[in-house]
C-alpha cells in the first residue's frame, strides 16, 4: 500500500486525504439526494455538512488529546502537531453535537435529519478506512494467516510483517452498515431509529475489531481500549433511541386512532 499516489512538481496526492475527500463529497451528495426524495429542506444540507464536518474534526482532535493526556503533559508541544492524531469516536460524537446545534439554528427537526445523515456518515467512513489502508494507520496485529497484508512503505504500520487487514475489514463493515441503514430507512416508522441502528451496528463492530488492532496509540480504560469503552455506551445509547422513539411513535399512533 502506498499513500503518495501521484506527484506533480511540489504537489502530491495523498491516498488518505483523497479518500477522506471522496467520502465527504459522497456523503454530501447522498444526503442531498435523499433529502429531496423525503421532501426535506435540502438547501440546508450544505450548511449541515459544514457544521458536522467542523464538529467532527474538533471532536476527533479533542478525544485524541484526552487519550494522549499523559504524553501531552510530559511534552506540551504535541498539541502543536495539529495534522497528527484523530480519534473516530470523537469525530462521531462531535459531529452529532454540531448537527444538533445546526438543526436548532435553522429550526430543523433534529431526528429527521439525524436519520438522513447517518447513512452518509457510514458511507464516508467506508472510504476513509480505505485511506487508512493506503497510509498504513489503524493497522492490525501480526498474523500468519493467508488473509494478512504486508506493508512495504508505511510511515505507521511495521513494514515487512504480515498483519491482520483491520482497515479492509473496517471499511467493509462501514459499507455494510451503510447498506443496512438504507434498507432500514425504508422500513422503520419512528424518526431517530435509523440513527439509533447506526450507533448499534458501528459500536458492536468496532468493539470486536479493536481486539485485532495492533497500533498502540489508542488509549486504554482498564483492560479495554478507549474505543471499546466508548462503544459500550454508544451501543446502549443506540438501543435506547430505537426503543424509546419506537415507543413514542406507537403511542402517538394510538392517540390518533382514538380521535
Amino acid at each position: 500500500m502506498k499513500n503518495d499516489l501521484l506527484t506533480i512538481g511540489r504537489f502530491t496526492v495523498h491516498g488518505y486525504g483523497l479518500m477522506i475527500g471522496i467520502g465527504i463529497i459522497a456523503a454530501y451528495l447522498l444526503a442531498e439526494f435523499r433529502a429531496k426524495k423525503k421532501n426535506l429542506d435540502y438547501d440546508k444540507i450544505f450548511n449541515l455538512t459544514i457544521w458536522c464536518l467542523i464538529g467532527g474534526i474538533l471532536g476527533a482532535k479533542v478525544l485524541y488529546y484526552i487519550t494522549e493526556l499523559k504524553d501531552i503533559i510530559a511534552d506540551p508541544k504535541i498539541i502543536l502537531k495539529v495534522s497528527n492524531g484523530f480519534v473516530v469516536y470523537g469525530g462521531i460524537i462531535g459531529g452529532i453535537l454540531a448537527g444538533f446545534l445546526c438543526c436548532k439554528r435553522y429550526r430543523l427537526d433534529f431526528f429527521k435529519y439525524f436519520d438522513l445523515v447517518m447513512p452518509s456518515i457510514a458511507l464516508a467512513q467506508g472510504f476513509g478506512r480505505i485511506g487508512c489502508l493506503l497510509s498504513g494507520c489503524c493497522y492490525g496485529i501480526e498474523t500468519k494467516s493467508i488473509i494478512g497484508i504486508v506493508f512495504r512503505h508505511s510511515d505507521y504500520a511495521p513494514n515487512g510483517i504480515r498483519l491482520i487487514p483491520t482497515q479492509i475489514i473496517s471499511s467493509g463493515l462501514d459499507f455494510l452498515n451503510f447498506l443496512a441503514l438504507i434498507f432500514l430507512a425504508k422500513r422503520v416508522k419512528a424518526d431517530g431509529q435509523v440513527a439509533g441502528f447506526y450507533l448499534i451496528f458501528y459500536s458492536a463492530g468496532r468493539f470486536i475489531l479493536e481486539f485485532f488492532r495492533g497500533d498502540l496509540v489508542r488509549g486504554k480504560v482498564g483492560v479495554l481500549s478507549t474505543s471499546q469503552f466508548i462503544s459500550i455506551f454508544l451501543f446502549v445509547f443506540g438501543c435506547v433511541i430505537v426503543v424509546v422513539r419506537g415507543f413514542w411513535y406507537n403511542k402517538l399512533q394510538q392517540k390518533k386512532s382514538q380521535q
